[in-house]
């Protein structure tokens, strides 16, 4: 506890030592400078060689991200489904486990309406295969999805070194990945959740590694990687992928100008082809075994039943033609507000202006400071190039109401490439990127220790990291109050009046074959036809928006029904 009233200095309060919270951050950054001082003869040399060594260093920071991010499992253990989304790739994942790309619509599918999954003309997630493809692979090796997002998140950093090498030393490229690791490592919320944006960020890292290789002379080898890259990110994310396939045509225009390069360039193209077309292959492939046509996503056909996610912002608010469910109607109603009239010139500035704030999320504080030195270098057209493809991104997604950082997930190196760029201009270098480390390893610090008292005080504190931590709706006790119980569950979920955008209506890609099958509480008469239809099972009812949330036996008489309150 003597920890714990020390670390509360930063609340601010006088803690037993007399330091105050300037104090003692002040005391660990110098204590910080006096062992990389004293370090420094040892760690230099042997970080050059490390740098050296290509296949040594990107295994030596994929390990690293893995061994940090399992440090912090006694408190911190594997994320639990939370939202739609996570439930979306969860269920793609299983879905995919199964050898499949879609799963029949179940007979009693009304049961099992919920946000992101389509139940007509099949079952089915309404996302694309990229990040499902991370989950399914730990879930078929290891048993467990979450092994599929350990390992993709732990493939940033390697992969950004490995694409800094294109552009830079092997030193600096080491010091990119090492800054990955903080940036995209245990702390990050793609490590702690479903739906974060690790692949997408290692499509752009092999896009952004073969191009920066390919300045130099055009090889197959580096044009499969291309390839690879480009087809990657439109498994993961179709809109965006058209970014990048811009940024790749922009790279190559001033090629493109002489027509003696034609030739070369074209011989270039097939390799890449050759691993791209089998990508958009499985897209339509994937599309029409979920929604029976070749060229309907399957995000477009929950956007057409459904209503969301919702359109464009150039574009009018889809109107939803399936019936919704209260939960259903209460997101499509958020959606549309959100979405709002159709943009003018003044919105969508407004709204590109308001996202600048997601910069946070891909640059450690101190290495703002580095970010203007990258701005001379723009007068070369390869660097201008990197700036033109991050506005790429940024203006293409500003068509979208909503937000998030995957959206800009394939530019992941880049910025990690122009904060080092920067960095490599900058005298100060050597003290911004200490910095950055005691930044992290104060976090990371804080997260790793058992005192539940600090980290509650502390994390309020903490951005914009997003570390799985607790069990605020009790989630993990249900799931293992379930799992326990002999024989196979069923759970109706019955939400209250104030229900918000807390969603408990999941089910595996098998609903029959599962243990628990959680199902949406239609009235007596009604559940009852799914009570017939599962007769072995043991009947429960969720009531997730009590106080606190409560799981106890079906009762044998239901006067309340779906979104009445409870008093």
């Amino acid at each position: 506890m003597y920890l714990f009233h020390v670390l509360r200095s930063f609340l601010p309060l006088q803690n037993p030592i007399g330091f105050g919270a300037a104090d003692f951050i002040e005391f660990l950054l110098a204590l910080l400078l006096v062992v990389l001082a004293i370090a420094r003869p040892w760690v230099e040399p042997a970080a050059q060689k490390l740098a050296r060594r290509p296949a040594w260093c990107m295994l030596f920071l994929f390990g690293l991200v893995v061994v940090l991010r399992l440090g912090l499992l006694p408190m911190h253990p594997v994320p639990t489904p939370y939202g739609s989304d996570d439930f979306s790739y969860v269920l793609l994942s299983d879905t995919l486990n199964h050898f499949r790309l879609a799963n029949a619509t179940h007979p009693m599918h009304r049961f099992f309406e919920t946000m992101f999954v389509l139940h007509q003309p099949t079952y089915a997630s309404i996302y694309a295969l990229g990040q499902g493809a991370a989950l399914a692979f730990g879930q078929l090796i290891f048993g467990i999805p979450w092994a599929g997002v350990l390992i993709s998140m732990a493939l940033i950093a390697p992969l950004c070194y490995w694409t800094l090498r294109g552009w830079t030393s092997p030193g600096w490229a080491l010091v990119g990945g090492l800054l990955a690791v903080c940036q995209f490592g245990p702390l990050n919320i793609w490590m702690n959740c479903y739906w974060g944006g690790a692949v997408t960020a290692i499509a752009g890292c092999l896009t952004f590694g073969a191009l920066g290789r390919m300045r130099e002379r055009v090889v197959a080898r580096d044009a499969v990687v291309l390839g690879a890259g480009m087809g990657l990110q439109l498994l993961c994310r179709p809109y965006e992928s058209l970014f990048l396939d811009a940024s790749v045509v922009l790279f190559f225009l001033p090629e493109l100008r002489r027509r003696a390069n034609w030739a070369h360039l074209a011989r270039a193209t097939a390799p890449a082809l050759a691993v791209l077309l089998p990508a958009a292959g499985l897209v339509l492939l994937h599309n029409r075994a979920v929604t029976g046509s070749w060229t309907t996503l399957p995000y477009a056909l929950s956007q057409a039943q459904y209503g969301v996610p919702q359109t464009f912002t150039f574009q009018k608010i889809a109107v939803p033609t399936a019936k919704l469910t209260p939960a259903q109607e209460l997101y499509f109603e958020g959606q549309a507000a959100v979405h709002g009239p159709v943009d003018t010139v003044g919105t969508y500035l407004d709204r590109l202006g308001s996202r600048a704030g997601f910069a946070r999320f891909f640059f450690a504080a101190p290495l703002f400071l580095a970010l203007p030195f990258f701005l001379p270098l723009v007068r070369e057209y390869r660097y201008a190039w990197l700036a033109m493809s991050c506005a790429l991104f940024a203006l293409g997604a500003n068509f979208y109401a909503y937000f998030f950082p995957h959206y800009m997930g394939a530019l992941t190196c880049v910025f990690v490439l122009m904060a080092i760029l920067g960095l490599q201009r900058l005298g100060a270098a050597r003290w911004l990127l200490v910095l950055t480390g005691a930044q992290f390893l104060f976090w990371y610090g804080v997260q790793a220790q058992t005192d539940d008292a600090i980290i509650r005080a502390m994390v309020r504190y903490e951005a914009p990291d997003a570390v799985n931590y607790g069990d605020p709706d009790g989630r993990i006790g249900f799931n293992r109050r379930l799992a326990e119980s002999p024989g196979g569950q069923l759970v109706f979920v019955r939400y209250f009046s104030t229900h918000g955008y807390k969603e408990w209506i999941h089910n595996a890609a098998d609903i029959d074959k599962a243990k628990v099958v959680w199902a949406l509480d239609l009235g007596n008469a009604e559940n009852d036809k799914l009570k017939s239809y599962y007769p072995d099972r043991k009947v429960w009812l969720m009531e997730p928006d009590a106080i606190p949330p409560r799981l106890s036996p079906y009762p044998s008489t239901s006067p309340l029904w779906p979104f009445e309150e409870v008093h």
